[in-house]
């Protein structure tokens, strides 16, 4: 078997070298007609644009993160490549931090960290309760495992059709007003594409009830923010925990920070130290499978865009 030729860009780095060289491949310069390319920057599409045009032999593209829409709104997925992508890599700490969150916002944990008298008793309890999930790849998954214990009944709102282990239903994008009232939690955690901008918005916010707790740990631009400020303004629901935000970073004096009843960590749900192993692993496996003629794992739909 030929050890396969990957390149890495924008440069080296050794989580990747190391990755590469431990599933089997042989690492190259971009010159030199490599078979695959790893890609590390997350940001850097226009660099990522001119690799791919200087490397027509690449075949195989593996991204760093779960989310591709800077690759497909750069216009870069294509039918010539294969692309993966880290997704269902980091799933485990994003549902944990989804987790951390809500139970965070239940038990009224900001004000009571912050408070400096006894005050009121006040919380509610996660179990035998309702939970409506959008979404049902690696971070439900994942979620859906961690509530467990909790006895939740879960709702599963995605694009393909199926049941989700853990959860009682699985329905169709088109059926998310009917599971939106009744549910505790609404939890974020699908993959950002023109179709799922802006899915919660002021007629979801409206159907939730006034005791419920949004969850994102997706991308921001799945709220409408304007909207979500209101419906927490108002009381229209409980309180919203957000580590995606839109306009992200959340600029200072934005009405959210002022919000008691909103939690916002800063795109912390995976942190650099938390992602680093993940990614190293999914560069190995794939590796490995690439070298194997075998199917790669967190393959990008490149028609879904995700």
């Amino acid at each position: 078997m030929t050890a396969p030729r990957i390149a890495i860009g924008p440069r080296p780095a050794s989580l990747a070298t190391d990755a590469v060289v431990a599933g089997g491949g042989s690492i190259v310069d971009v010159a030199d007609l490599p078979d695959a390319l790893v890609w590390l920057d997350p940001a850097d599409m226009a660099a990522l644009g001119e690799w791919l045009a200087a490397t027509p032999s690449v075949r195989w593209v593996q991204l760093p993160f779960a989310g591709v829409e800077l690759v497909a709104e750069a216009g870069l997925l294509d039918r010539r490549h294969t692309w993966t992508c880290a997704k269902a890599s980091y799933a485990e700490p994003v549902a944990e931090h989804a987790l951390a969150l809500a139970l965070a916002g239940l038990r009224c944990l900001p004000t009571r960290i912050t408070a400096r008298s006894w005050g009121t008793p006040d919380g509610i309890s996660l179990y035998d309760q309702k939970v409506t999930i959008l979404e049902g790849g690696g971070i439900a998954a994942s979620l859906l495992e961690q509530l467990a214990p909790f006895r939740v009944e879960a709702t599963v709102v995605r694009r393909r059709p199926g049941l989700v282990a853990g959860a009682a239903r699985t329905v169709p994008v088109s059926a998310l007003h009917d599971v939106l009232a009744g549910s505790l939690l609404v939890v974020l955690a699908l993959s950002l594409t023109p179709e799922t901008v802006g899915i919660i918005g002021a007629p979801e916010l409206d159907l939730m009830d006034t005791g419920a707790w949004l969850i994102n740990v997706a991308r921001g631009r799945h709220v409408d923010t304007t909207a979500l400020v209101a419906a927490l303004s108002t009381g229209g629901i409980a309180g919203a925990a957000l580590d995606v935000t839109d306009p992200e970073p959340l600029p200072d004096g934005h009405p959210l920070w002022e919000l008691p009843n909103c939690i916002v960590t800063p795109h912390t749900a995976d942190t650099i130290e938390m992602v680093m192993p993940l990614l190293a692993e999914r560069i190995r496996v794939n590796v490995a499978r690439f070298a194997a003629g075998e199917d790669l794992v967190g393959l990008v739909d490149t028609e879904a865009g995700y």
